[in-house]
């Protein structure tokens, strides 16, 4: 990864990278894609910073009014620049299913978002669809002054003071992720660093939290990469092209191999 600083903005050069696949997938939920002269562009938020960011052409993208700074200090970890996605698609490309998939979406990345962000926001996630899903969460930043709230905020809320979210079951599992986390029975800082198998756990004891959203808060929220969430479409991956089990080179980056994946099936399906 490449960058300049002109005025007020980042120049950056990335071939593998591409802002539809990566912020359109279904790992984030407060992105949106808004009108521009540019290939493509968004503007969205990590946590409570704000950010506008174009696509203009194969490879190149604008980080508007962003000081060298805050690229440096936030999106460059957020965006996961650190981390040589051409060398993961070759180590994947061993297998003929993921080289196909790899082929077709390679500017997927994986975001390194909040754990907290994230937890809730896959709480939201459970039996609904990407637009509700971003619905709730803007009407609950939109309840905090446009901020996502923090675990302690949270705490003070209930089921039924949270009806204005319109999440129906899940408002009970916010609040009940909220107090755990706030009063430290949940550390979700502890439980990032913890045996995967022993953060799975945990992250269980939440009302609400099953197999699924462990996985998706561990591989989106604490960056655990053998973190593999199964939803409909990798579960019809793994019957169709892996019946004797996931090829065992690509486990430890699992999570990551699965994005490309999950969008390979979705998009060809």
């Amino acid at each position: 990864m490449d960058y300049t600083v002109k005025g007020n903005d980042i120049f950056v050069h990335e071939e593998d990278f591409d802002l539809d696949e990566t912020l359109d997938c279904g790992q984030a939920f407060r992105w949106k894609k808004i009108p521009s002269d540019y290939d493509c562009t968004y503007e969205g938020s990590f946590v409570n910073e704000h950010l506008t960011v174009s696509q203009a052409g194969s490879g190149s993208f604008i980080f508007h009014n962003t000081s060298e700074a805050d690229f440096l200090g936030k999106w460059f970890d957020y965006f996961d620049f650190g981390t040589d996605y051409g060398e993961l698609k070759r180590l994947f490309s061993e297998d003929a299913t993921l080289a196909r998939a790899c082929g077709f979406a390679g500017g997927i990345r994986l975001l390194r978002q909040d754990s907290w962000e994230c937890l809730v926001s896959f709480i939201i996630s459970q039996n609904n669809n990407i637009p509700r899903i971003k619905g709730i969460i803007e009407r609950l930043c939109g309840n905090y002054g446009g901020m996502f709230p923090t675990c302690f905020q949270l705490a003070e809320e209930t089921a039924d003071s949270l009806s204005y979210l319109r999440s129906g079951f899940r408002a009970k599992y916010i609040a009940d992720a909220s107090r755990k986390t706030a009063s430290g029975a949940v550390n979700l800082r502890e439980i990032a660093a913890m045996p995967i198998d022993e953060a799975r756990r945990e992250l269980r004891t939440i009302k609400g939290v099953g197999p699924k959203v462990a996985e998706c808060v561990l591989l989106y929220g604490m960056h655990r990469t053998e973190a593999f969430p199964v939803d409909v479409w990798i579960k019809r991956v793994l019957e169709q092209y892996y019946p004797d089990g996931f090829p065992e080179f690509a486990r430890e980056k699992g999570g990551i191999a699965q994005q490309y994946l999950f969008h390979y099936i979705r998009c060809n399906s």
